[in-house]
Formats: C-alpha cells, sequence, structure tokens
C-alpha cells in the first residue's frame, strides 16, 4: 500500500492524503488551504490524481480545512463514497453552502470562476454516509474503515483503516485533530492502539496551551474590564464548536452571576444553524452536559442574548449602547461579519478583541495579534488602538504534551499487547499480536511546530518520526 501526502504536509490547512491499495484507492480529508484568504489560488489547481478513480474519501471532521475541497472533487468527476460520522455529515451539510458563498465573493473580486457550485455541493452530500463510532465498514477487498471519537468538535474522528498483508492485518491512524479536553460538553479523546502507522496533526506541536482550568476566570476578567471601560468586546469565533463553548460558558457565568448582564450579539447565521445540530445530536454529549440539557437547561442560551440571523439585525447591533459582547464569524477574521465590527471598533481604545482559537499565518486574526497597529478591511486602512486579547484554552487542538501522551499511549499498549491504564483510560487488546508502530508521520503544522514535535517523538519515544512534504509517496 502507498501513501501519498497531497496536502496537509508542511503547512496547518488542506489536508489531503491517498491510501493506495492498487485495486482500491482511499482519500482521507480533502480540505481548503487557507491563510491570507478563506480560499488561496493553490485551491484551484487540479489533482494531482483522477477524482473518478477514487473511491471512498474518509473525512475527520466537518471544519472547511478537512472538508471544504470534497465539491470540487465532485467536480471534477468523483463518485464514490464519502464516509464521516453523522453529526459530521449533518454539518459539513450546513457549513458548506456558507463556505460557497464566501467562496463566490472572492471570485468575484478576483475576477474568476467560483472553485465549484451549488450543485457540486449538493452532490457530494448526496454521497454521504453518516457513521456512528466504532461502527466497522467493509469496503471490500479486506479493507475495512473504523471512526473514533478525536474530542476535537462534534462527531470529530480518528481514521482508522485496517487491511491485510502477507496474512497479517495492519492498521493506520489518521488522528484528523485531536482534541483538548476537558471541554465544556464533548467527551475526551479516545486512545488508539495496535497501530502499525500513525498520521499525527502537529498545530501545537511546539506549545503548550495554558491551564484550561484558568481559561473562564480569563474571559470573565476580560468581560468585566470591557464593561467597566464602557467598550464592545468583539470575539472573532469559528462557528462551529467555540461558539457553542462560548454559549456553554457564558449561560454559566450568567447564571452564577459572575459577569453582569449585559447584551451578547450571536451574529452569525452559520453559528446558529450549527447550534441547532449540536441540540440535535446531545447523544455525544459528555454526563455533566448531558445531565443538564436533559434537566432543562438550554446550555447554549441565557438573558440577553439575541441571535441575528439577517443582515438587517446585524446592523441593528450598532444601535445598541455600549458595553456589549459581540460574538462573530470569522474564527480568523478572513471574512463574515467580524470584519464589519472590527472596521468600526478596532480603532476604539475602550474595546477589546478577544481571539480563542488557531490563528494561520497570513490570517488578518493572526496580523492582528501580532501587534500589527494598521490593517486593511475592505479596502481601507483601518488602525488597531483597541485591546488584543488571547485566551489559548480555548483551543480545540491538543498541544504539544497531550499529542505526545496520545502516541505514547498506543506505544506503551502495543508493546505490552494486554489490558492496561493510561491516563485514566482502559485500553484493553482486541486478539491482535506483535503489533509495532513503525512510523509516525507529523502533518497539519506550521514546520517548526512539525519538526519539534518529530524531534521529541524520536529521542523520547524512539519512534520513526517522518515531517513529509508535499507529493512524498511511502511505502507501508
Amino acid at each position: 500500500m502507498k501513501l501519498t501526502f497531497y496536502g496537509g504536509a508542511g503547512q496547518v490547512t488542506g489536508a489531503n492524503y491517498l491510501l493506495d491499495f492498487g485495486d482500491k484507492k482511499i482519500i482521507v480529508e480533502c480540505g481548503l488551504n487557507q491563510g491570507s484568504k478563506f480560499a488561496e489560488g493553490q485551491n484551484y489547481a487540479d489533482f494531482k490524481y483522477d477524482p473518478a478513480k477514487i473511491d471512498v474519501i474518509c473525512l475527520t471532521h466537518s471544519h472547511m480545512d478537512h472538508v471544504g475541497r470534497v465539491p470540487k472533487l465532485y467536480k471534477d468527476g468523483f463518485r464514490g463514497q464519502i464516509l464521516g460520522t453523522k453529526a459530521t455529515v449533518d454539518l459539513m451539510a450546513a457549513a458548506l453552502p456558507n463556505s460557497l458563498s464566501l467562496i463566490k465573493d472572492e471570485a468575484k473580486q478576483d475576477g474568476h470562476e467560483p472553485l465549484y457550485g451549488q450543485e457540486d455541493v449538493d452532490g457530494a452530500i448526496a454521497l454521504s454516509r453518516g457513521l456512528a463510532y466504532h461502527e466497522l465498514v467493509d469496503i471490500g477487498n479486506g479493507i475495512s474503515i473504523q471512526l473514533h471519537d478525536a474530542g476535537h468538535i462534534l462527531g470529530s474522528s480518528i481514521i482508522e483503516i485496517r487491511w491485510h498483508e502477507n496474512d497479517a492485518l495492519k492498521r493506520i491512524y489518521f488522528s484528523g485533530d485531536l482534541g483538548n479536553p476537558p471541554t465544556p460538553f464533548l467527551k475526551s479523546t479516545e486512545f488508539i492502539r495496535n497501530a502499525d502507522y500513525i498520521v499525527v496533526e502537529s498545530a501545537y506541536g511546539d506549545r503548550i496551551h495554558e491551564d484550561k482550568g484558568l481559561r473562564k476566570e480569563k474571559l470573565e476578567n476580560v468581560i468585566e474590564n470591557t464593561v467597566k471601560d464602557g467598550g464592545v468586546l468583539m470575539i472573532p469565533s469559528f462557528a462551529m464548536e467555540r461558539t457553542q463553548e462560548l454559549l456553554f460558558e457564558l449561560n454559566e457565568l450568567i447564571d452564577n452571576k459572575r459577569i453582569p448582564k449585559i447584551p451578547v450579539f450571536v451574529d452569525s447565521p452559520l453559528a446558529i444553524k450549527i447550534t441547532e445540530v449540536y441540540k440535535k445530536h446531545d447523544d455525544l454529549f459528555n454526563k455533566e452536559a448531558a445531565y443538564l440539557a436533559s434537566s432543562g437547561d438550554d446550555i447554549f442560551n441565557f438573558p440577553g442574548l439575541s441571535l441575528t440571523k439577517t443582515t438587517a439585525q446585524s446592523k441593528e447591533i450598532n444601535a445598541t449602547p455600549n458595553p456589549k459582547i459581540i460574538i462573530a464569524g470569522s474564527g480568523m477574521s478572513q471574512g463574515g461579519r467580524i470584519l464589519h465590527h472590527e472596521r468600526r471598533y478596532l480603532p476604539d481604545p475602550k474595546s477589546t478583541i478577544l481571539f480563542i482559537g488557531y490563528q494561520v499565518n497570513g490570517s488578518l486574526g493572526r496580523r492582528i495579534l501580532e501587534g500589527d497597529k494598521k490593517v486593511r478591511i475592505f479596502g481601507e486602512t483601518i488602525e488597531v488602538k483597541c485591546k488584543v486579547e488571547a485566551i489559548g484554552g480555548y483551543s480545540a487542538h491538543a498541544d504539544q504534551p497531550a499529542l505526545l501522551k496520545w502516541i505514547k499511549g498506543a506505544k506503551s499498549y502495543l508493546e505490552n499487547n494486554a489490558s492496561c491504564e493510561f491516563d485514566n483510560h482502559v485500553i484493553k487488546p482486541d486478539g491482535a499480536v506483535n503489533h509495532k508502530l513503525k512510523k509516525v508521520f507529523i502533518v497539519q503544522g506550521e514546520k517548526e511546530a512539525s519538526e519539534t514535535l518529530a524531534g521529541i517523538i524520536r529521542d523520547d519515544i524512539a519512534i520513526e518520526a517522518i515531517v513529509p512534504e508535499e507529493g512524498n509517496t511511502f511505502e507501508l
């Protein structure tokens, strides 16, 4: 079997990997490359494989840097199966039309045709099949697929692909984006077992997150300071997961009277739509959130919250006196309604912009976070005079210690081939013997992060760790 890296190698976004079994071809992820634009120009290049010959696409989760080019693959001839969890399929169906709208806007500005059309979105969704966690799917030729909970966003999964070679069972795992537990309402990341190969993300491969126990305290302090100053708290937020986590924690802070009751706006039609998908899949919540939901507490709602779906409602936010909180997309300030609020309030010293997610290199959010005092929004030069804050504890990605723990957990079990307890998780054998983790491929990170993580894996875990480049092929 051959593994080729066509995206996500040497960069955080654009994940795209090909497993070629000869008479069976599987794509894992088909994401947008993102940076200074929502959809970078390289997305328009032809795929370096024939989409019509792909049998299956496996998706770890519904973020656009993992699924955003699936409609292009359909446009270029793909007609196979698309597999992901049920929640991933539902979230993808909700998010792709919004992505298409942003792509069309950029294409119009740049004077070319969009990456794909609505008919391609509809076609891709029609080919999608939602799976339950741990459901084993036989795709033929002795190859099977199983999904495990990654704990990153609702429905996110670690993809396990099994095949037989010389009468031996082989396994490769694709981490997708591993979660950063504990989260307010999701279950923890599952530990893998019996891996021969691992493809693991490294967005935070060289960093350690802030203590999660402090993040709610920091959020409380930022809100209180903004209220005291009489300003506006702008929170560029990803419509998926970050917004829902914020609503959950704001609900708790208000219920416990830890912050003043001020107007809070979720100015994102997509986030509103996705929150409804979250409510539909409350079976995936952890015990605490499931208990609150079952007891009648609307965990995504509280007094003072307004959901602004229409453009007219969004404009009316300006008429609401300060102080107020505005949560709007996109999470890296690469488009969406947050840009209108940033144009209005970035020059205001009384206001604050708060980043709660990863800001990819080249994005407007990254430039503001790194201290640029002047930025361009809608063709205008905007001065940044407001306070700039960030809370790393809200990251949905595992940091370096968590990534290493996940890999070490697999290795400790693989060497002993017996039940063991690791990080309070019991890992049980499944009858397989003589498995040994042979290689770990480090992807979805900036070069320094990936190389740092690879070095520690080699030195501390004694496993071969490779940072592939785009186009690299490996015989497994």
